[in-house]
């Protein structure tokens, strides 16, 4: 069975860094999209990052306009694991950060199959 696990959020000042990490179980992440989505109280969803690797290929990534200088979206194989490394955080930043994954993706979660729970990320001072 297709899980996702997302773990590293938690609280920051304004200014401070956070990474996330997306582990994968019951498939390879290496020849499927990977996407970052944030959540905020009264807010729609919004997607954040896409990345797509496979062994010996570099990596195809996307970054929404709002994060784009600050994030960064990486991959480890051997952990099968994506992270979203994530600096100069901001109080518009606060949300729940979910993770997702299909055969194809997009920022808006067309194609996205299989969902994490998420983890909360605060910023406040």
């Amino acid at each position: 069975q297709v899980q996702l696990v997302e773990s590293g959020g938690g609280l920051v000042q304004p200014g401070g860094s956070l990474r996330l990490s997306c582990l994968a179980s019951g498939f390879n992440l290496d020849w499927y999209y990977i996407g970052w989505f944030r959540q905020a109280p009264g807010k729609e969803r919004e997607g954040i990052s896409l990345i797509r690797t496979s062994d010996g290929r570099p990596a195809d990534i996307e970054y929404a306009d709002s994060v784009k200088g600050r994030f960064t979206i990486s991959r480890d194989s051997a952990q099968n694991t994506v992270y979203l490394q994530m600096n100069n955080l901001q109080p518009e930043d606060t949300g729940l950060y979910v993770c997702a994954t299909g055969a194809w993706g997009k920022l808006s979660g067309y194609g996205m199959d299989y969902w994490g729970n998420g983890t909360l990320v605060t910023i406040s001072s």
